[in-house]
């Protein structure tokens, strides 16, 4: 059973005009055509751009008989292969006992994998602890974790020879239940989530080795706020707010201690992506503010001492956390919900480290 502290109070799945969507749900394929994912009626449907411009869609995929929930998680491995993880009533059972299906889009336009269990950290099936998060490690594994019933975090991997390997209890307690997990430069994976005393990672140091908790640094966050990226030097860079509303970064190769960057446009979660153009790199953050309307602010990739986060809105108002990725040439494109839940997405702007340009609805 989860903690009675730690169960969700209310319905923690929103509706479908209002999904939970984490990772990467806008992904660029290896020929540099983008797919975007979205929960819709019970299943998921992907809208894909057309090599002449212009986006076709929407089609479902992974097929099956629906059931699933109106959330979504995505990973992207280097060799282009998205990975989706959604959350999916028990048929015949508790509608409150769920599980985790995951399926699998190999290129882009073509059909994906059907959908497939994987069961829950807490058995075949449990109540909703934690909304997944989904990386790929180097040679393309994909590894889903989730905060567990009792308030830890568990992960599942896939094997070299195809299947998974059993749930894994990476243990802790009092986690947040929107965990981020990011692949670093060495293909390894980490996982950032919040502890009742502060900020927590999870690491792996060997190859297909199960991540290992470190001791958390005691630190005042906000829940729900996290994102993380990896930056030029292949380590990893955590940001989220803290209680007095100013955006952090935590990078615990590169510096032990975090980093106020100033004070954020919004509460709720931070999206980061680091771009690459004209020989420049910079980290480019992005939040809702409180009208509704997404701010960017970006800075000279690691180099936190002495940046200074400027605010620049970009479209109208949208609901959630945008998903940010980059062009062929290193450029930002983002994807985010308008009101009443139709995707929107914006190409590059005027150069590195700018918000995107024009929106268009799909």
């Amino acid at each position: 059973m989860a903690n009675r502290s730690e169960a969700p109070t209310a319905h923690p799945h929103g509706s479908s005009a209002d999904p939970r969507l984490r990772g990467s749900w806008l992904a660029r394929g290896k020929e540099g055509r983008f797919s975007l994912y979205l929960p819709r009626d019970g299943g998921v449907v992907r809208w894909t751009e057309n090599a002449g411009g212009g986006w076709s869609g929407p089609v479902p995929i992974g097929g099956g008989s629906g059931g699933l929930l109106p959330g979504l998680s995505a990973g992207q491995g280097a060799d282009g292969y998205v990975h989706l993880v959604a959350l999916r009533s028990v048929a015949g059972g508790d509608p409150d006992r769920v599980e985790l299906v995951h399926t699998t889009q190999y290129q882009t336009g073509r059909p994906a994998l059907e959908w497939r269990s994987i069961t829950h950290p807490n058995g075949a099936a449990h109540q909703w602890t934690g909304t997944p998060s989904v990386t790929v490690d180097g040679i393309g594994r994909a590894y889903v974790f989730c905060r567990n019933g009792g308030g830890g975090i568990s992960v599942r991997a896939q094997k070299d020879a195809g299947g998974w390997h059993p749930w894994w209890d990476l243990h802790g307690s009092r986690t947040d239940p929107l965990p981020v997990a990011v692949t670093n430069g060495s293909g390894f994976v980490e996982l950032y989530t919040l502890h009742a005393t502060g900020l927590l990672r999870y690491v792996q140091r060997e190859s297909g080795a199960k991540p290992v908790r470190e001791d958390p640094l005691p630190t005042s966050v906000a829940a729900g706020t996290m994102a993380a990226v990896r930056g030029p030097s292949g380590h990893v860079t955590a940001f989220y707010l803290d209680v007095e509303g100013r955006v952090c970064a935590w990078s615990p190769e590169r510096f032990p201690a975090p980093v106020p960057l100033g004070d954020a446009v919004g509460e709720g979660p931070l999206s980061a992506v680091r771009l690459s153009a004209d020989g420049l790199e910079h980290t480019l953050l992005a939040q809702r503010d409180s009208s509704g309307r997404l701010q960017f602010a970006s800075y000279p990739a690691e180099r936190e001492e002495g940046a200074e986060l400027r605010w620049t809105p970009s479209g109208p108002a949208v609901q959630g956390p945008p998903a940010l990725t980059t062009d062929a040439s290193g450029g930002v494109v983002a994807a985010a919900l308008a009101p009443g839940g139709a995707p929107i997405v914006a190409g590059r702007g005027g150069g590195p480290g700018v918000p995107p340009g024009a929106w268009t609805r799909l």
